[in-house]
């Protein structure tokens, strides 16, 4: 690290103000953000992004999916752009941090560049990828893996929200069906960071983590079809009770995601009763099933665990069950080399750190798969997000804001 880099740092209270200009968009009366993607609240942030990208003096340019890409020259732009960024949609009851501290770290580190005079020798692009969260639109992270040739344009573009608007028809109403290609736009590398969104940093008084691979991921559709009675005159044995079969079925992803641990999860996230009514015995449930592990293996077994457990209780309760992995996503394991950046980045600015496996899924943890790539993480208050009372400290915010900018600084170069 030259010695005009180790003696920069970014802004820190212009950073957290924007932070904070951009949690009005979509703001909630607890104090989080609802910005789900592609909506009303997501026009009035990605135009609030470009405008800021512009007055920062870069090129914006944005891909048929709506992605947004900053674009910061460099002194040879024959070379394919560090990129460094994250997101700006937000779950349901989202909080301020999640995604959104990355893109505006990033943003951050242009504007700081700017202001100290440095030209990089490999130009910078900082972007906002677009449906992270997945929470209007499946899958998540969807623009970064059809970026990553995981999925086509057209199939995400042909994706629906639970009220039947596709994705190509909400681009087009807030007016984000950008003219670019997807995948057009190469990267040399590409810098993420986010909260860790998980109790280790804090637990253990560590101001950075250093990632170094992402869990794999498998979603599943389940339905379950019993027979609906009268719940005063069906006998208890003559049930076919499609609701206590889903109880054993979330009990068996606990038991089974316990005995895998401590590096697997498993969660049932939605059940929805098809006809609920107080004296009706359901007969039909659809749910979903997530679950997650930094290990190939561990994941397969916990699949053909699950499966096994179901076909039991299906023939035990006289249902049928069907069960449907609708997108797998195999463990990242991130760029060594970028990793080492982040961390020799970390230890110049004198931060405390550790190694740290990520539990959610990341932009990133597509994008590693076509390009280098690597994570930051910084704390957030007792691990809590996708929720309202996310949290973090100025200064952690700041610290990951500076190992971003210094990452990328070893990774772009100092133009002489």
């Amino acid at each position: 690290m030259s010695k005009i880099a180790s003696n920069l740092q970014i802004d820190s209270a212009r950073l957290w103000d924007t932070i904070h200009e951009t949690a009005k968009f979509g703001a909630t009366p607890k104090g989080g953000v609802r910005r789900l993607t592609l909506g009303p609240e997501d026009k009035q942030v990605r135009d609030w992004f470009r405008e800021a990208c512009e007055t920062a003096g870069l090129e914006v340019h944005v891909d048929a999916l709506g992605s947004m890409f900053g674009l910061r020259r460099g002194r040879d732009m024959t070379k394919p752009p560090v990129g460094l960024g994250s997101h700006l949609d937000t779950q349901p009851t989202g909080g301020k941090y999640d995604g959104v501290l990355g893109t505006l770290a990033a943003l951050e580190v242009v504007r700081t560049l700017n202001d100290a005079g440095i030209e990089t020798e490999t130009p910078l692009c900082i972007c906002n990828w677009t449906n992270e969260e997945g929470s209007r639109f499946a899958p998540a992270t969807m623009a970064s893996a059809a970026y990553a040739g995981e999925y086509t344009t057209d199939n995400i573009l042909a994706r629906k929200d639970a009220t039947g608007v596709t994705v190509g028809e909400a681009l087009d109403g807030i007016g984000y069906r950008g003219s670019e290609a997807v995948g057009a736009r190469k990267f040399g590398a590409f810098v993420e960071l986010h909260i860790e969104q998980g109790p280790l940093l804090e637990a253990e008084h560590k101001t950075i983590g250093v990632v170094d691979r992402g869990q794999g991921i498998i979603w599943y559709d389940g339905k379950i079809t019993g027979f609906e009675s009268h719940a005063g005159t069906t006998p208890m044995p003559l049930r076919r009770d499609a609701l206590a079969a889903l109880s054993e079925i979330v009990l068996a992803v606990e038991r089974i995601a316990k005995a895998h641990g401590p590096n697997a999860v498993g969660t049932v996230g939605e059940a929805v009763i098809a006809a609920p009514s107080r004296n009706v015995i359901p007969g039909e449930i659809a749910f979903t099933t997530d679950i997650r592990s930094p290990n190939s293996e561990t994941l397969e077994a916990i699949d053909r665990e699950l499966r096994e457990a179901m076909a039991g209780i299906a023939a035990r309760r006289r249902v049928e069950i069907g069960f449907e992995a609708i997108w797998r996503k195999p463990p990242t394991i991130f760029n060594p080399k970028l990793v080492d950046a982040v961390e020799n980045s970390t230890k110049a600015l004198g931060y405390s750190h550790r190694r740290i496996t990520s539990g959610a899924g990341h932009d990133a943890c597509n994008l590693a798969t076509v390009v280098p790539a690597a994570m930051i993480f910084v704390p957030c208050k007792d691990g809590v997000s996708h929720n309202e009372l996310e949290d973090a400290t100025q200064a952690d915010c700041t610290a990951g804001a500076n190992v971003l900018m210094h990452t990328v600084l070893a990774l772009a170069g100092v133009a002489s």
